[in-house]
C-alpha cells in the first residue's frame, strides 16, 4: 500500500501562537499538529482524493461504546446508505503496527460491526476484511472501493 507521508506537503499546516497546526476538512477545524493527527489528515486526504471516497460520509473521533466505556475511533467511514462501513485506527509513525494495534480496532468493531478494518502509522497501512460467521478477518492488498 501507500506510504502517506509522501502526501505532506498537500495538507494545510500554519503556524501561529508558537503551535504547528494543522486542517481537518471534515471537522472544518483546525488542530494542534501531532504525529497520530498527521497521519489522520494525510489518510482522509488520500481516501478521498485517490480513492474517491465521499467527504460527507466520513466521521473523525467518533465517538462509540466499547463494554460500557466511551471510546472514540479515529475514523469511521459510512457507506451510501449511511451504515458503518470502514473503522479505521491510526497511530503515529512511529508506533509498528503489530497484532495489539489490529485488535484495539477489532474490539471497538465489537459495537459497530463493520466489513473493514484499516490501522495506519503513515507508513504501513493494512486493511482486514471481517467475516462475522468464521469469526476471522483477511488481509487485503488495497482499501475497499467506496459504496
Amino acid at each position: 500500500m501507500v506510504d502517506l507521508l509522501s502526501y505532506s506537503e498537500q495538507l494545510k499546516i500554519k503556524r501561529e501562537e508558537g503551535k504547528k497546526w494543522i486542517w481537518d476538512d471534515i471537522r472544518k477545524k483546525w488542530y494542534v499538529w501531532q504525529p497520530e493527527e498527521l497521519v489522520r489528515q494525510l489518510l482522509i486526504l488520500f481516501l478521498i482524493d485517490n480513492k474517491k471516497y465521499n467527504k460527507n460520509r466520513i466521521k473523525v473521533e467518533k465517538a462509540i461504546q466499547v463494554n460500557g466505556q466511551e471510546r472514540r475511533c479515529d475514523i469511521l467511514i459510512y457507506d451510501k446508505e449511511m451504515k458503518p462501513y470502514i473503522l479505521v485506527e491510526c497511530k503515529r509513525p512511529e508506533v509498528k503496527l503489530n497484532q495489539k494495534v489490529i485488535d484495539q480496532a477489532a474490539i471497538y468493531n465489537i459495537a459497530l460491526q463493520v466489513p473493514y478494518l484499516i490501522v495506519s502509522n503513515g507508513i504501513e497501512n493494512y486493511c482486514c476484511q471481517i467475516d462475522f460467521e468464521q469469526k476471522n478477518y483477511d488481509y487485503l492488498e488495497d482499501f475497499p472501493l467506496p459504496i
